[in-house]
């Protein structure tokens, strides 16, 4: 493993000599400089990645000389070397960007933990960083797969509320990328920097959905162990994505169309309101109008959400994006399985145009994914297109057979969104501990094979 450079710089001989023994002692690489020059030279030509800076120099002030470093190598921490008389100096360095300050004199312990610290927090932001362009290298309105002019104009209409903050009501059947879309606004908003908060609806027992939204106080209900600030108070100057709105209990719609009219709300179990700054994106494949005709949706919370309707059309209604997706899926699924599989047979090709696509873009991608799987060749053969589609009708099963079939499904649905967490798990299907094991038992459901590294 390759072992931190730190750049030291002061005025003082002896103690650059003894910073150096004593950082080279804990497994430190060390760069000294005794004069700001050498200290400039020596980050112009290597990587280093953090700097202790005296205040007090010859020739200019530690200070200075951090702001000099930071415009060559912007994202390398400084730790500021003070004496008693000048941590107003230091304090101000830190508004200019140091990470942290010592005063003289200083033990060995605490300069070397103040460097722990600053480069773990400098990996910590790098990733931070590496995943924000990773996901808008993903998410960007320019990198989404929409070559039709149905999708064209769909994006072409985010685009001009993106910078809104505007409630945006997304419509489209299961698969259409309703999800996508949503972060690919909040992408291109001013509250980019700020949290993305998903949440899918249909998935959280009814019990726990307003908890999961609003938070809880300790002891508010069975369960709550401790305090949860919900993922509306997460989203704070961010957007949350209330996925499945169709699918959110009546009793929860009237609590969400108070924080849309006051933006605050009151978590379970408190009489303290909670005042938020979000914007709200919703998404169903429902007709919702027609649910509000049928009484399962209020009137008043559709026209709240409303605002800005934007209609995902089906795969099936715009087939000329067919072989972009596949060009786009198939480089995905080769840097994930290591393979160079680089087209599809024309038979192939127009097997996909041919088909209905009931799951959409969702069941192309995994229409794709499961022919590179299986495929020796550079090109997909038609044979390996659609064929998990050719399923026998299976006889009908008892009512306790195909109950029991649902149960299991859903226990292992659940283990697997927890990654194999029994306390989650059950607290989401709304079952005591004891109570949810007993049902793992039933099954022979072992949590253990759920869990990921």
């Amino acid at each position: 493993m390759t072992r931190p450079v730190i750049l030291v710089i002061d005025d003082d001989k002896n103690l650059l000599e003894l910073l150096k023994m004593r950082l080279e002692n804990a497994d430190y690489e060390v760069v000294t400089a005794f004069r700001e020059e050498d200290a400039l030279k020596a980050t112009r030509e290597q990587a280093l990645d953090l700097a202790i800076v005296d205040l007090q120099l010859v020739n200019t002030d530690g200070i200075s000389l951090m702001q000099e470093l930071h415009a060559i190598n912007p994202d390398m921490p400084a730790i500021i070397l003070t004496a008693h008389g000048t941590i107003e100096s230091a304090v101000e360095a830190m508004q200019k960007g140091a990470y942290n300050y010592l005063t003289k004199p200083f033990q060995p312990e605490e300069l070397v933990f103040q460097i722990e610290r600053a480069l773990e927090n400098r990996r910590l932001t790098s990733e931070i960083k590496r995943l924000r362009e990773l996901v808008k290298e993903r998410y960007e309105f320019s990198n989404i797969v929409a070559r039709s002019d149905k999708m064209q104009t769909v994006l072409e209409q985010v685009t001009r509320v993106s910078r809104t903050d505007s409630t945006v009501y997304i419509h489209g059947e299961s698969g259409t990328g309703k999800e996508l879309i949503a972060k690919a606004i909040h992408l291109s908003s001013d509250r980019k920097e700020h949290p993305f908060v998903a949440i899918n609806c249909a998935a959280i027992p009814e019990t726990l959905l307003e908890s999961e939204l609003f938070g809880h106080e300790k002891g508010s209900y069975t369960g709550a162990v401790k305090r949860s600030k919900g993922l509306f108070a997460e989203a704070d100057k961010g957007t949350i994505f209330l996925d499945e709105i169709g699918d959110m209990p009546m009793l929860t719609q009237a609590k969400l169309l108070r924080v849309l009219q006051e933006r605050q709300f009151y978590p379970v179990g408190s009489q303290k309101p909670v005042e938020v700054d979000v914007r709200v994106i919703v998404a169903t494949n429902k007709d919702l109008e027609s649910e509000v005709k049928k009484g399962g949706f209020r009137e008043d919370l559709f026209y709240r959400i409303h605002v800005i309707p934007v209609f995902l059309p089906p795969l099936r209604e715009r087939k000329e994006d067919i072989s972009y997706l596949v060009d786009h899926f198939l480089n995905k699924c080769n840097q994930q399985m290591k393979k160079e599989v680089k087209n599809l047979t024309p038979m192939a090709m127009q097997k996909l145009r041919l088909h209905d696509w009931p799951g959409n873009v969702r069941e192309l991608e995994n229409v794709i994914e499961y022919a590179v799987a299986m495929t020796q060749q550079s090109t997909i053969t038609e044979d390996l297109i659609l064929q998990t589609r050719d399923i026998t009708v299976s006889p009908l099963l008892s009512l306790k057979e195909a109950r029991d079939d649902f149960e299991r499904s859903y226990l292992i649905r659940i283990l697997e969104s927890t990654k194999g967490n029994v306390s989650k798990a059950a607290q989401l299907a709304g079952k005591y501990r004891a109570d949810f094991y007993n049902l793992l038992k039933k099954y022979n459901l072992k949590p253990e094979i759920f869990k990921k590294d």
